[in-house]
């Protein structure tokens, strides 16, 4: 041990953020270990790291007598080595305390320093393996720390490889991590070397008591754990609010996303401040902003409407870019549902294709939407007599519990 350990912890406090003091405690700790280990007692010793040096030092406590009792004729070092009977000594000479400490008197206690080179060798061993793993435990940690920050946040890595399953191995800087097949979006292709944006779910060191209780030994971790998506709503949100300033800056808020991913998104937006258009800073000057986004999702199509406290005029918002004719909507104990009506024309448009534009507007405003078209309004107004063809209104019901690949609702994404 000795100047190179400090120079060694310095360098890997400043690159690694490994606290020196850390580790020299640790140290000093896997030295009293290792002492107690081969003397079996360390009542009388104690075993100290200078922390300037690198040096380690035994010390005991010697009681001052005239004359020392052979080591040899000690009861308690019979059977040991004679480069053990030290530790075991409890007395120093008169003369020899003199030179540590002239003013002592017979009878004083000394802490004396005491050499064992056979400790000195195993020490130094030992101390090797414990800097090892120690390094391994606190890089471990820091980087648990470090990307436990950035949990539901966005990072940015770079494809290794793909496996036979589907699934992408991405570097993310100090560490990997896996997109799983279950969390990519259908349709998007990579290659090896492609940026690729992930939206961080969870950062677990597995070991579960380590997110509530701060004294968990991090030692008895498992592997580090960091779930990333591409699929839930949330990489959506944070890609707006990386985009666009006002929500940035909370001028404007996202009230709710609904996502079909790979395909579709609708999204609500209002404004915090007077005077501000939400879905106008959120397009854009010529669509920039929303383009962009479109762009990272590979070609998602993207609907940005205006949020209304009047929930007939959110729903009609949310139906677009279909136009309604009229709408009723209640919220009572039998839920929130709204009746649409639209033009024959506009009907296709509203359900959209497999039902895919009011099964998103649905998730997004929380009603059971039911569109109709006006001729079928007038086919029921009709005497049953001159109905000519049954329609099955409930094909055109669609609910915010309707089969949908959507992750959230909008209490949800605004958590």
């Amino acid at each position: 041990m000795s100047k190179e350990l400090i120079t060694a912890l310095n360098a890997l406090e400043k690159e690694n953020g490994i606290s020196k003091e850390v580790m020299l405690d640790t140290i000093e700790k896997s030295l009293k270990d290792e002492f107690k280990n081969q003397f079996n007692t360390i009542e009388n010793c104690e075993v100290v790291l200078d922390r300037i040096t690198g040096d380690f030092h035994i010390y005991a406590n010697r009681t001052v007598v005239d004359t020392v009792t052979p080591a040899e004729e000690m009861e308690e070092n019979r059977g040991k080595k004679e480069a053990e009977k030290f530790v075991y000594g409890k007395e120093i000479s008169y003369a020899d305390a003199k030179k540590i400490k002239p003013d002592c008197q017979i009878g004083d206690v000394l802490r004396v320093e005491i050499k064992s080179e056979e400790f000195s060798r195993r020490a130094a061993k030992s101390a090797k393996g414990t800097i090892v793993q120690k390094i391994r435990e606190e890089e471990k940690n820091a980087i648990y720390n470090e990307y436990h920050s950035k949990e539901h946040e966005i990072i940015t890595g770079i494809v290794q490889r793909i496996d036979d399953k589907g699934n992408i191995l991405v570097d993310i800087g100090r560490t990997q991590t896996t997109l799983k097949k279950n969390e990519c979006v259908k349709g998007e292709n990579y290659q090896r070397g492609d940026r690729i944006k992930l939206y961080v779910l969870e950062v677990s060191n597995g070991n579960k008591n380590n997110n509530n209780d701060p004294k968990a030994d991090k030692e008895k971790s498992g592997p580090l754990v960091i779930r990333v998506s591409r699929k839930t709503p949330y990489l959506v949100k944070r890609l707006f609010e990386e985009e666009v300033a006002e929500i940035k800056d909370g001028v404007v808020k996202i009230v709710s996303i609904a996502r079909e991913e790979g395909s579709r998104t609708k999204i609500s937006v209002k404004a915090e401040v007077p005077n501000v258009d939400p879905v106008g800073a959120c397009v854009g000057i010529n669509g920039a902003r929303v383009k962009a986004i479109v762009n990272e999702l590979g070609n998602e199509q993207i609907d940005i409407i205006e949020w209304d406290e009047n929930p007939a005029q959110y729903i009609v918002n949310a139906l677009s870019p279909a136009k309604v004719v009229s709408i009723s909507a209640c919220d009572d104990e039998n839920g929130k549902k709204a009746t649409v009506v639209v033009s024959d024309q506009q009907l296709s448009l509203a359900i959209g294709k497999a039902g895919q534009n009011v099964r998103l507007a649905a998730k997004l405003t929380g009603y059971g939407i039911d569109i109709k078209s006006e001729s079928q309004i007038e086919d029921s107004a009709k005497p049953e007599s001159d109905d000519e063809t049954d329609i099955d209104d409930d094909m055109l019901v669609f609910s915010e519990d309707t089969d949908t690949q959507a992750e959230t609702d909008a209490d949800e994404v605004n958590e």
